[in-house]
């Protein structure tokens, strides 16, 4: 079963040879990167491979730009500001403009320096009051979604309150948002820089990331061995609560189906509580599987529940998963479509030279079904 639309072997006809695909071996010497396994062969699908010859070809010198030994200014990121310097989540132009990042001039910086910070920005640019996506035609959020989102957004943009740094200045705080990042893999590993530019667009606002799955450690290896379980750590968490003043993460190589059941995050409040779910792969046949015991705790707790996707096909695959499994329990927040902060750079799944896909490309959203009260005459 082909799991792209573009898959090569999808084309081949019924009556087409039944051998299985050779080994990868022709280098095509427009883009660099290897396409097919003899010149014949590439020569015989050569209009089908200059539809994707340019963006292989951008692939292959943005990986070659990344060990170039050049300086990357695109990767200094600027402090906090004041915050009556508002962000302009616009688009990307906008939000580095407004953030007083380093100008980037040329296409390539861009692309490097939006690939890490597709993570935080997408995340923000929903949870943000000044958010792109509204309930007028085209905002894409649905009237459900604004009801979630307006909770969070009342936690996140409190009012002024006078408090200050002297005894005189102490005033009750709200608990932090817990944004739980299940099934997460690069966005774990990601630099702690990277996840404070979160923190600098909500200046009153309080974070704990909380990243949940068996990769969630991969590339982390200085941060090995993993703490030791004990009755004060049942699951082995590893906590970082010297990041900033406004964000601790915490990180923990589980299923979140086996931390839902020990109740180690309960009670879930939909002012403070929000999933993040990065390319999931909710329908991809190799993971769905994990996903569904998962998905009914996830619709139990009311919160939001944001999801990304590597393209359109991938994005859609996933939503029709959910909906075949849990479709009269849960609601839309936000309807499926392009993310305005996904990231510029395209990447190459090295298995399919064919199949090429970007960070979080889309992004929709949903929620476990409430049910009103209704009151009837006695």
């Amino acid at each position: 079963m082909p799991t792209s639309p573009n898959d090569l072997e999808a084309r081949k006809g019924k009556d087409k040879s039944s051998l299985p695909p050779a080994h990868v071996r022709f280098e095509c010497p427009d883009c660099g990167i290897p396409v097919s396994c003899s010149e014949d062969h590439w020569a015989d699908d050569y209009e089908t491979h200059m539809e994707l010859c340019d963006q292989l070809r951008e692939i292959n010198e943005d990986d070659h730009d990344l060990r170039s030994g050049r300086f990357f200014s695109e990767f200094e990121y600027p402090p906090p500001q004041i915050e009556e310097i508002l962000v302009n989540l616009t688009n990307w132009d906008t939000y580095l403009y407004t953030r007083n990042y380093n100008a980037m001039n040329e296409a390539r910086p861009m692309r490097q320096a939006t690939r890490l910070l597709t993570y935080p920005v997408t995340l923000a640019s929903v949870l943000h009051e000044l958010s792109p996506y509204n309930i007028r035609q085209g905002g894409r959020l649905t009237m459900e979604g604004l009801k979630s989102l307006s909770a969070l957004r009342y936690t996140l943009h409190p009012p002024r309150d006078g408090a200050g740094t002297d005894i005189k200045g102490l005033r009750p705080s709200a608990p932090p948002v817990r944004i739980f990042i299940l099934g997460a893999r690069a966005e774990s590993s990601l630099p702690r820089d990277v996840w404070i530019q979160l923190t600098y667009m909500f200046p009153r606002g309080v974070f704990h990331l909380i990243f949940i799955g068996p990769e969630s450690m991969t590339n982390r290896d200085s941060e090995f061995p993993l703490p030791e379980r004990n009755p004060r750590n049942p699951f082995g968490a590893v906590i970082e609560d010297r990041i900033s003043h406004q964000m601790k993460i915490s990180t923990y190589v589980e299923y979140f189906h086996t931390l839902h059941q020990a109740n180690e995050f309960y009670p879930y409040d939909p002012y403070f509580d929000c999933f993040m779910l990065f390319h999931p792969g909710l329908g991809h046949p190799a993971s769905s599987h994990e996903w569904e015991e998962t998905l009914p705790q996830l619709l139990e707790t009311k919160v939001p529940i944001i999801c990304t996707g590597y393209t359109e096909w991938d994005m859609e695959r996933d939503r029709k998963w959910v909906n075949d499994k849990v479709g009269g329990e849960m609601d839309v927040l936000m309807e499926p479509g392009e993310n305005i902060f996904r990231s510029l750079r395209w990447d190459l799944n090295d298995l399919d030279p064919s199949d090429i896909s970007c960070g979080n490309w889309g992004i929709w959203a949903f929620r476990g079904k409430r049910y009103e009260a209704t009151m009837k005459e006695s």
